[in-house]
């Protein structure tokens, strides 16, 4: 999946993102402007109008803009994901293609995994062992000292 293209991540998550309550009517209307304003090439006014028209359901329009994306082609798709992440950045975050992206290799260690591993015991028992360290270091010492005179 990480290999595939922007249009094909957005088909894939297509059912994600136009399932209810997902993208409210704020945060769509905000990725229309962005897509519109800063890349006019990506939406004309036109297109930004009927995908902000508020006499047609929120689905329907969603649905609409992510269809006319796929048509447009993978820069337009692309854009599409930026104004998502930069809008709703919680949403981008949970998207089907993100975590198919942010599967781990097999092979590659986890190193978050792995401290918390290493640190789940707490202070108390660094304390406890740092006391027996310096108990042994000083009996050690203590013992030299006397068989040297």
């Amino acid at each position: 999946m990480a290999d595939q293209s922007y249009c094909h991540r957005l088909q894939h998550d297509m059912y994600f993102l136009t399932s209810t309550s997902r993208l409210n009517e704020q945060v769509v209307d905000k990725i229309v402007l962005q897509l519109n304003r800063v890349y006019p090439q990506i939406l004309t006014n036109e297109e930004a109008e009927k995908f902000r028209n508020p006499k047609a359901s929120l689905h329907t329009r969603l649905s609409d803009l992510l269809k006319h994306l796929q048509k447009k082609g993978d820069r337009h798709c692309q854009e599409f994901y930026r104004a998502l992440q930069i809008n709703a950045e919680q949403l981008f975050n949970d998207l089907p293609s993100r975590k198919i992206l942010k599967t781990p290799d097999p092979t590659e260690i986890e190193t978050d995994k792995e401290q918390y591993m290493l640190n789940d015991r707490g202070p108390v028992f660094f304390l406890a062992c740092f006391s027996v360290a310096a108990g042994l270091a000083l009996f050690w010492y203590c013992c030299n000292s006397d068989a040297a005179s």
